[in-house]
């Protein structure tokens, strides 16, 4: 009789333990994945293999990219990277335009040199490469940053990596210009540093424009016009002075 009893199951009896015990390891167990899983997120942030897949593009996507960046007039940017967004922009086209000026600059302000004063020598500015990758850098990772946050507090869909991409390739058209840059006529100059800084932010703005589709906040594509702007005034002024 008593062995039968000690047999019979208890998990249906009022204050049963066994039950209690399952839902607490069962709660612990989902808590302890959920924190692995938050932790492992965190350190994905400073992997660098989380962000290989923002390289992942072929030679004719990045060619289609740049040709897009100069043909402002589209405005489907976006809808072509909306699959495979890169960083490529961001990190070899700013790094790029960031030697070309720094070089470049140097090779104007010695042709300007040349053809005003033959008389006292020319030395090579360092400070060039410096203030060019201040600039360049800062420029492509803050402002995007910056429109990132606005328009998350707006209240839009807004993409970081999406962002940094079109800023990115912004700064192709500068590259091109740079080495027209170099022709020592100034009205020249800014003739070319004008319609490429027209194209350039021509091209931000309108891709925004399309990218946030709302008439109320018109003012950001306006101020992100006037900064790309400012960024060809300022490659002129500082380096192709």
């Amino acid at each position: 009789m008593d062995e039968s009893s000690s047999n019979l199951p208890t998990s249906h009896l009022l204050g049963s333990v066994p039950a209690v015990v399952s839902e607490g390891k069962a709660a612990t167990n989902q808590e302890d994945g959920d924190a692995q899983q938050s932790t492992n997120n965190w350190k994905g942030v400073f992997s660098i293999s989380s962000y290989t897949q923002y390289f992942n593009i072929d030679t004719d996507i990045l060619l289609s990219r740049l040709i897009s960046s100069l043909y402002p007039i589209s405005g489907d940017f976006f809808s072509k990277i909306d699959a495979n967004p890169d960083l490529y922009g961001l990190v070899w086209i700013s790094t790029t335009l960031v030697f070309v000026i720094a070089s470049l600059g140097n090779c104007a302000t010695y042709l300007m040199h040349r053809r005003s004063d033959r008389s006292t020598s020319w030395t090579f500015d360092v400070s060039y490469l410096n203030v060019a990758a201040c600039s360049i850098y800062g420029y492509s990772l803050i402002v995007p940053l910056a429109y990132y946050f606005l328009l998350r507090y707006l209240g839009s869909n807004a993409s970081l990596i999406r962002f940094w991409c079109l800023w990115g390739y912004s700064l192709f058209i500068f590259i091109l210009s740079s080495f027209l840059l170099v022709i020592p006529v100034e009205f020249l100059r800014w003739t070319i540093i004008l319609l490429s800084g027209g194209l350039s932010a021509s091209f931000v703005a309108l891709n925004l424009r399309s990218y946030i589709q709302e008439s109320e906040i018109t003012v950001v594509v306006i101020s992100a016009f006037v900064l790309q702007m400012g960024l060809a005034i300022f490659i002129k002024m500082w380096f192709f002075a």
